[in-house]
């Protein structure tokens, strides 16, 4: 399974902020959206990830406050990226080695779309599934003792 196949379930839908925003009103559309990252973007370029990871932490640092902070303090200046051929395992092994619970999908420099961590194990499930489903079917068929002698 490749990341293409998680986007073409998904769907398109990419929320993204600007470096020079207000870390506060990154903050606000993460939660009225009820999303978990904006991909940060400038002048059509990739240029960060913020996810409420380094929003947190930035409140922390300003002792409780966003205040006056802009996306471009907070956010990840080096995000992990895959491609629409990346295979599901790397991913799983892209995200899991660097904590990672969101990676924009690029396509050389257009932005593809953004897989989650949920996006992943939800398609690791339902391959599961679809699988046990394959192989009940598949032993609700077997043949039959009954069958084997008659054919013997």
């Amino acid at each position: 399974m490749k990341v293409s196949d998680i986007l073409r379930v998904k769907g398109g839908t990419l929320f993204t902020a600007h470096p020079d925003e207000a870390l506060s009103h990154a903050a606000q559309l993460m939660a009225e959206r009820d999303i978990g990252s904006l991909v940060v973007m400038e002048h059509g370029d990739l240029v960060g990830m913020l996810t409420f990871r380094e929003v947190i932490q930035a409140v922390v640092k300003n002792s409780g406050s966003l205040g006056s902070m802009l996306v471009r303090s907070a956010m990840d200046d080096a995000p992990l990226t895959c491609t629409m051929e990346t295979e599901m395992d790397e991913v799983r092994r892209m995200m899991l080695d660097r904590h990672a619970r969101y990676m924009p999908v690029m396509d050389k420099r257009m932005l593809m779309g953004v897989i989650s961590f949920y996006d992943v194990a939800k398609a690791v499930v339902d391959s599961q599934n679809f699988e046990n489903k394959m192989l009940k079917a598949y032993i609700r068929d077997w043949p039959g003792q009954d069958a084997e002698e008659a054919a013997a």
